[in-house]
């Protein structure tokens, strides 16, 4: 690591973003959308989870910065907000094998 961790708040920091990725909803709404722009239904549609827990973890990825939404008329495209969501994802992908092996 390049910056040693001291604060709190730097802890709390980290802490928010696990929390972030450690639902797997949210992960695959993360994969879906490292492909490009996408909507709740189409989301909804791809996870396999209603428009309303879709729309839900949407909420918990734009609060944390990870996604944002684009409004074109009635529709709300969604998409990443943070050029590191595709390394984390990578890394923690990495690790998963790692642990199976």
């Amino acid at each position: 690591m390049e910056k040693h961790l001291t604060t709190q708040a730097d802890f709390n920091s980290m802490a928010a973003t696990f929390k972030g990725l450690s639902d797997p909803s949210r992960l695959q709404l993360l994969a879906i959308l490292l492909d490009g722009e996408a909507n709740v239904g189409d989301l909804a549609a791809q996870c396999g989870l209603s428009p309303s827990a879709t729309s839900h973890q949407l909420r918990v990825l734009r609060n944390l910065r990870f996604v944002t939404g684009r409004r074109e008329g009635q529709q709300v495209n969604y998409r990443i907000n943070d050029e590191h969501i595709h390394d984390l994802l990578e890394q923690a992908y990495e690790h998963s094998l790692h642990l199976q092996s």
